[in-house]
């Protein structure tokens, strides 16, 4: 079950709130809980015995570790644990890579395990979330969760369970243990906005941008190979359009249900195509992924603290894991090096020049991110790198944009204006006005229902055929 579905936006949502805001105070963590448990189990209930397994886990472990931190045995467990958890995701995200790798170097010959086709919901985002939970712990930066029952509640909190973002326990604790207050009428007006917002992003913007991108690499489309080189452009830029508006869509929708819920999370996004060099994109897209790398893996590692060559070799490491934390594959590897590489340069030099001047330093980021957005899609079928580089680099002829950019040229360019400041500014104008605000609000969100209704309607017609 999906945010922007039918049967979320009009059956489970609607319930879930009733029933939240009805519960006394003290019982709003428990239905949260049987909420989140029923969201998780939406699509089946084969992954819950390990869900289960790994909240009590985790759960005792945190309580272990308190209780032993200033011990000499205590400085161990947090290592046991996120060996543990670390080890669960491998098993089921990586598993395979990691065998066909081996098979490929060295003709192993092992056989592959029957894992990775279909993986736990959420997996890659929980982990996380336990491994921070646990690593401050044993830091003293948190008191190990007494309550079982909250601590659920914190792992599989269902509008985070998706796509994150990857709240940390310290930041939404102070709100799981003060249910009687925890909801206010400003912060469920927050919530709704956000979440229309990004309703928006994900339906009106990402989905229709993202069918020209399919148009050119999807099994029914035109074919990379067919393409010329600026419909190549034109294909990779609507792609990096459609990936930001998807994403910053359902974070935006994810911190929209939490605030309806009570719970004020820091925002994932923050208009990271208007930055002015690639340091700058990193502290504004994906924050809560970034901030989890840096406090958890690049300090621990000494951070800058140890001379300038291992400052590189812990970046080294953190781009290496951000990469393979996005998919089993080695283009991912790839992407997260890449930007390795862009962000070394930067800090050893460029990033002064950068600071001393608006335009280039914006069109460079640009480049190199929608290049960069070319290397994380290399693992679709339609799309090989090395044919997508030559199309892009190598001017050849092909298929025209002209029909493209008059389909989608005006979507391209809202899409634009929307990746902006421009958006953000006008609604706090629009805000000051209450009557406009609300109508601007309501059309907004009719807009938004009627493209959900009508791509419901559209996939349900096309499987009758």
């Amino acid at each position: 079950m999906v945010f922007n579905s039918v049967v979320f936006l009009f059956c489970f949502l609607p319930l879930a709130l009733l029933l939240y805001y009805v519960a006394p105070g003290r019982a709003k963590n428990a239905v949260l809980l049987l909420e989140s448990l029923l969201f998780y189990c939406w699509t089946g209930i084969e992954f819950l015995p390990l869900i289960l397994i790994l909240i009590a886990f985790n759960y005792l472990w945190g309580l272990l570790t308190s209780l032993l931190r200033t011990t000499k045995a205590g400085r161990l467990l947090p290592l046991v644990c996120v060996l543990v958890n670390l080890g669960v995701l491998v098993y089921f995200k990586y598993a395979n890579f990691l065998i066909d790798t081996l098979n490929q170097i060295s003709h192993f010959g092992l056989a592959e395990l029957s894992v990775g086709d279909v993986l736990p919901l959420g997996i890659s985002y929980y982990i996380f979330k336990i491994i921070s939970y646990e690593v401050d712990v044993h830091t003293g930066k948190v008191e190990a969760e007494r309550n079982p029952l909250t601590f659920a509640t914190y792992v599989l909190f269902f509008p985070q369970l998706i796509v994150g973002p990857i709240i940390k326990y310290r930041d939404m604790a102070p709100q799981l243990h003060n249910p009687q207050n925890r909801c206010s009428l400003a912060l469920a007006e927050k919530g709704a906005e956000l979440f229309v917002f990004g309703l928006a992003k994900k339906v009106i913007l990402a989905d229709s941008i993202g069918a020209l991108w399919t148009d050119l690499i999807g099994a029914g489309g035109v074919g990379l190979a067919n393409v010329s080189t600026p419909l190549a452009w034109l294909g990779i830029i609507a792609y990096s359009l459609q990936l930001y508006f998807d994403f910053a869509g359902y974070s935006e929708m994810s911190n929209g249900l939490a605030a309806l819920l009570g719970f004020d999370c820091a925002a994932n996004f923050d208009l990271p195509y208007i930055s002015g060099s690639i340091t700058e994109f990193w502290r504004r897209w994906h924050i809560s992924l970034s901030s989890w790398f840096r406090d958890y893996i690049y300090i621990p590692l000494g951070g800058n603290r140890k001379g300038p060559a291992r400052q590189l070799f812990n970046m080294l490491l953190v781009w290496a894991a951000t990469g393979i934390w996005h998919g089993a594959s080695w283009n991912f590897i790839c992407w997260g090096l890449y930007y390795f590489v862009l962000l070394t340069v930067e800090k050893l030099f460029l990033l002064k020049f950068l600071k001393k001047d608006r335009v280039w330093p914006h069109l460079y980021t640009l480049f190199f991110v929608v290049l960069g957005w070319g290397i994380f899609t290399a693992n679709q079928p339609g799309a090989p790198l090395g044919l997508l580089l030559q199309k892009l680099f190598l001017p050849q002829s092909g298929i025209s944009p002209v029909y493209y950019l008059r389909n989608y040229g005006v979507l391209l360019v809202l899409g634009c204006v929307c990746s902006s400041a421009l958006p953000r500014l006008l609604w706090q104008k629009i805000s000051h006005n209450a009557p406009l605000r609300t109508v601007t609000f309501g059309v907004l969100t009719l807009f938004c229902l009627a493209y959900v209704v009508a791509a419901t309607n559209a996939t349900a017609l096309y499987a009758n055929f």
